[in-house]
């Protein structure tokens, strides 16, 4: 990658990833700002922000922003995370100042009309209640609120349904005023693009952008414990977990090599033992959320309601059985896996335009594949060892929805993490 880096006067960084031999480009505006920098009253607000922005601006109605974008083949979106938001789109390369245009305008001039807010609040319960209907989805958010109690790392991106009946309009103007500021925020694009050309069109629409403006942010305080749900389902739905490697940290790509060992595929661990010889589950794998203060290491699984009895205790070993390291043969075939995949998601110009942005964000330095590779290559048991100590020294999360009667106490899935 030959990443081009300019700086406007007002701190808004412009990153370019030239891909010449592509007839597209990927951009976007990627902002440091996400759930965990909300207050508790108004959980929920930066999704709702991100959805409003698409809902009509001073120049566009919400209709003709659609419109613009598809009547060249385009298309825009928008996601919300916990650490950061991003607005972004894909478009022909002549059709780069359009989409610019139509990011800037959104970010900067959008209406808040206060019927399209009416609707889209509609729209996000309705979210919600899809979010809920899919326990292999919500359980994960469970999961998380256990792992991070009463803090704002633990609370949903969604937002709560009653917090989301009262958002009103004044609160999501204000989360925007408040803090969306250019020092915060990556323009990213690879693809057919031209450095000079993309930098001279932000500084004509993004230089209005304040500077600074503030945002608290919550440390991210791992507690852990026991969350269960009841609730009539054929499937019991399982999230065990543990905190895990920051952004950061010189471990984090040996926590993820150990994850992709362990669970990260038809060849891990878990697949073979849990499912294929046990027959246990339909679908299990292991994670890893890396934050910048903070992280998790988890198992999810889905099983029967009488084969929960078995399954706990079968993970509980699997976990501890980490404690010996890996095998020399999954360790490199683990490590072959993430190289690959690495390198195959070069060959997207949305993936790289991510890549981009997001690494400048967390990293302050260019996204950089041959560095990214050297440090896989690079884990070796030694610090295998080292994450597994880090998380097994730390009492355990659980998230459990569905059937709970065969589900044994979380003082004795404890005393086995222990043995």
């Amino acid at each position: 990658m030959t990443t081009k880096i300019t700086t406007l006067a007002n701190g808004l960084r412009i990153a370019s990833d030239p891909v010449d031999t592509v007839e597209t480009v990927s951009l976007g505006m990627w902002i440091d700002i996400g759930t965990r920098h909300e207050p508790p009253k108004i959980n929920g607000v930066a999704h709702f922000l991100e959805h409003m922005a698409f809902k009509g601006t001073q120049r566009r109605s919400a209709r003709a922003i659609a419109e613009e974008i598809e009547a060249v083949g385009g298309h825009v979106n928008a996601y919300t995370s916990r650490e950061s938001t991003a607005y972004y789109a894909k478009v022909l390369k002549d059709d780069v100042p359009l989409a610019l245009d139509i990011l800037a305008d959104i970010l900067q001039n959008s209406a808040f009309d206060p019927e399209e807010l009416e609707r889209e609040r509609a729209v996000i319960l309705q979210e919600i209640g899809q979010a809920n209907d899919t326990p292999d989805d919500i359980i994960f958010d469970q999961f998380q609120e256990r792992a991070y109690p009463d803090q704002a790392m633990g609370r949903p991106v969604l937002g709560r349904p009653e917090i989301i009946r009262e958002l009103d309009r004044d609160a999501v103007v204000s989360y925007l005023r408040e803090h969306y500021s250019a020092r915060r925020m990556v323009l990213a694009a690879s693809g057919n693009v031209d450095h000079q050309r993309l930098v001279d069109l932000a500084a004509k629409l993004l230089s209005d952008f304040p500077a600074e403006r503030s945002a608290v942010t919550e440390p991210a305080r791992y507690t852990g414990g026991d969350r269960r749900e009841e609730r009539d389902l054929e499937q019991l739905h399982i999230v065990l977990g543990f905190p895990g490697i920051t952004l950061g940290d010189p471990d984090y790509y040996a926590a993820a090599v150990l994850s992709t060992a362990f669970g990260g595929g038809m060849s891990s661990r878990l697949f073979q033992e849990i499912r294929e010889k046990r027959g246990l589950v339909y679908a299990i794998h292991s994670f890893v959320h890396g934050y910048r203060d903070g992280g998790l290491f988890g198992i999810y699984a889905g099983t029967g309601e009488q084969e929960a009895a078995e399954l706990v205790p079968a993970l509980c070993e699997e976990a501890i059985s980490l404690e010996d390291g890996l095998t020399e043969i999954e360790l490199n075939r683990a490590k072959a896996q993430m190289k690959a995949g690495l390198l195959m998601s070069l060959e997207s110009t949305s993936a790289r335009c991510e890549q981009l942005a997001q690494h400048l964000l967390i990293h302050g330095a260019p996204f950089d594949p041959p560095e990214i590779v050297r440090r896989i290559e690079a884990v070796d048991d030694a610090a295998i060892r080292r994450v597994v100590d880090r998380w097994r020294s730390a009492p355990p999360t659980l998230a459990a929805l569905g059937p709970l009667s065969r589900l044994e106490e979380f003082a004795r899935l404890r005393e086995r993490l222990a043995a």
